[in-house]
């Protein structure tokens, strides 16, 4: 979902501490949730869920109109669509915060992301929201939490498919369960684009794994990692002159030499799937205080240096560098 306009309201909002109240008007090509479906079934009226059915069919996947099975083609045009989007959250080290049913919409867009953040150093059980205390949330657990989602989305449709509800039950089952191996092909096909790999081979699974174990030993900014590989020459500095980066980098180089195009096809492939840059959290701190303080600006150079974020540019040197040790931010809100 897109951010139309932030308009204050002059009025103090009371969360953990008082802040400026604002309305934020937020676009998306709907607001239908998992949420909106389960509320829906809290009617129990079944011509109320088929009338959402044939509705959300209408307004996102209108060539579902021809199917035999118009909800069960529903419900799994929407587990696609989920994986499609949860593995661009794990592409850029995204890390949504809230993933409530009513936090999933089933456009496949992101919405009510308040206390999402980006992770800097690689570490899969990364949680930053402040309410997820148990890291139900976390970077590695949101495949998992979608799915689950999904589950909750499929057991309203029930009536819709089947007068036997145990038959219905059998059918989106199979359907739901299915995400798992969906999203694991689809987060390989990204992993490979994100190192330069063309097709598929078997050992491509090994190296990619081997990287993320190696970056969360070595506490290696995620983000800026892929992003020197993107260049013709290995990375420099004392982190990448580790024993186990070499190691890694050498089997990375022999296969890439398998690839059946040219290096540069590689790089160009690397760069649009690898950002320059992320809104880090600590530039995002600073510019909420600044804004707090009636400063717009750092926000609006901000906002100029995530406009194009595949694009190297010199000015993005303040932006793309991980945090220091008093710049971490351990924790987002749902106002952040």
């Amino acid at each position: 979902t897109r951010s139309l306009a932030v308009v204050t309201n002059g009025e103090k909002v009371y969360r953990e501490t008082g802040l400026p109240g604002a309305i934020l008007t937020r676009i998306a090509s709907s607001h239908i949730r998992v949420g909106t479906f389960e509320y829906a079934a809290l009617q129990q009226d079944k011509g109320i869920i088929q009338t959402l059915v044939d509705y959300t069919i209408d307004r996102h996947y209108p060539w579902i109109k021809e199917e035999q099975n118009k909800t069960l083609s529903l419900l799994k045009a929407i587990i696609e669509k989920q994986a499609d989007l949860i593995t661009h959250w794990m592409r850029v080290g995204f890390i949504h915060g809230v993933m409530n049913t009513d936090n999933m919409t089933l456009s496949g867009e992101t919405i009510d992301y308040g206390p999402c953040a980006f992770m800097d150093a690689y570490d899969p059980r990364t949680v930053f929201s402040s309410i997820d205390h148990m890291g139900r949330y976390a970077y590695a657990n949101q495949p998992d939490i979608a799915q689950w989602n999904l589950a909750r989305l499929a057991e309203t449709m029930l009536p819709l498919l089947d007068d036997e509800i145990e038959k219905a039950a059998d059918t989106t089952e199979e359907a739901v369960n299915g995400f798992g191996a969906l999203y694991k092909d689809k987060w390989l096909s990204m992993m490979r684009a994100k190192l330069g790999l063309f097709g598929a081979r078997a050992e491509d699974e090994s190296l990619i794994t081997d990287l993320l174990d190696w970056m969360q030993r070595a506490g290696a900014d995620y983000t800026n990692t892929f992003r020197h590989l993107t260049e013709e020459k290995p990375p420099q500095g004392k982190l990448y002159n580790d024993r186990g980066f070499k190691e890694w980098y050498t089997r990375w180089q022999a296969q890439l030499a398998k690839n059946t195009k040219p290096l540069k096809s590689s790089l160009s492939l690397m760069r649009a799937n690898n950002p320059a840059v992320i809104p880090r959290n600590q530039k995002v701190e600073q510019v909420l205080g600044a804004a707090t303080n009636g400063d717009l600006k750092p926000l609006k150079d901000l906002l100029t240096a995530l406009q194009e974020p595949y694009k190297n540019r010199s000015d993005l040197k303040p932006y793309q560098s991980p945090p220091k040790q008093d710049e971490r931010v351990y924790q987002t809100f749902c106002g952040t």
